[in-house]
């Protein structure tokens, strides 16, 4: 009996297998809908892929291909679920999967790492229509991208009180105080803060996610990453210092508000502030 002949090998180049690879297992469906689709089909005639990947002896070559693309979306769903911890729990396992499929699909990984795959999420969620309490999970994604990138800055040597002592009268009207490069100082619609914390303690009980302006300091300090929130006077004057607001100009504007405590308070909460390592120095103008 006459048996018939296998198709030979197909030998397409390494980059555009690549190209077809990644084409593959970015489609979300099934394997057969992804190696269909026009972005792989472009690359690789469906007819063909068995001329270019073995079948096992289990496996054809779509379903091997198929345990790639399957565990890709997982390793995705995976890697947002550890920067995004009370997004996940706020909207449930099913609904936080469906958000990061759309996303990956609108924003695919694009680096050898997966540290900056999250870094669009919280700008697609305010965009995105079908979330529940939209805003109030934009505000708290933003929270957990700044306490991400807080955690990933590189390290800034901060401001020592010899450095702070050096300093004479006259120059301080006119110095720019300096940042670490791991603070980031957010205001929100939410208190989010709070809802965060409700989900690191294990909280059963979380706090009122209704509407709410608070304003949180993240900062790394002694490589641990911390949140502290602050009222609307303090936050007004450490975010004008933070986006380089001379000395001078930032505490006159902060008095002002004060109601005749004078400038104490002011003082106390800057002595704070540098005793939490949040500025590296100064620059005189």
């Amino acid at each position: 009996m006459a048996m018939k002949a296998s198709a030979p090998p197909l030998d397409p180049g390494l980059p555009a297998l690549q190209r077809w690879m990644q084409a593959v297992i970015e489609q979300p469906g099934t394997v057969d809908e992804a190696v269909a689709s026009p972005a792989a089909a472009a690359l690789l005639d469906p007819a063909d892929i068995g001329r270019v990947v073995r079948p096992s002896a289990t496996l054809t070559p779509v379903e091997r291909v198929g345990v790639y693309q399957e565990m890709y979306l997982f390793r995705m769903v995976e890697a947002l679920q550890n920067d995004y911890p009370a997004v996940a729990h706020f909207l449930g396992d099913h609904a936080f999967a469906d958000l990061v499929t759309s996303y990956v699909q609108a924003h695919p990984s694009t680096t050898y790492t997966l540290n900056r795959l999250g870094d669009r999420f919280p700008e697609f969620i305010r965009a995105s229509s079908g979330i529940r309490r939209r805003a109030f999970v934009s505000d708290l994604a933003r929270l957990e991208l700044a306490v991400t990138q807080v955690f990933d800055a590189p390290e800034t040597p901060v401001w020592s009180a010899e450095g702070i002592a050096a300093m004479r009268e006259h120059e301080w009207a006119d110095a720019v105080l300096e940042p670490i490069a791991a603070l980031r100082a957010l205001s929100f619609a939410y208190p989010v803060n709070a809802y965060l914390q409700s989900v690191k303690d294990d909280d059963h009980d979380h706090p009122p996610t209704g509407r709410r302006a608070t304003r949180t300091v993240v900062y790394r300090k002694n490589y641990e990453v911390w949140r502290l929130d602050l009222s609307e006077k303090p936050f007004a004057l450490l975010r004008a210092l933070v986006k380089g607001q001379p000395f001078g100009k930032a505490v006159a504007r902060s008095a002002k508000g004060l109601e005749g405590s004078g400038a104490e308070p002011i003082y106390r909460w800057l002595r704070d502030w540098v005793a939490e390592g949040m500025f590296a120095g100064i620059r005189r103008p």
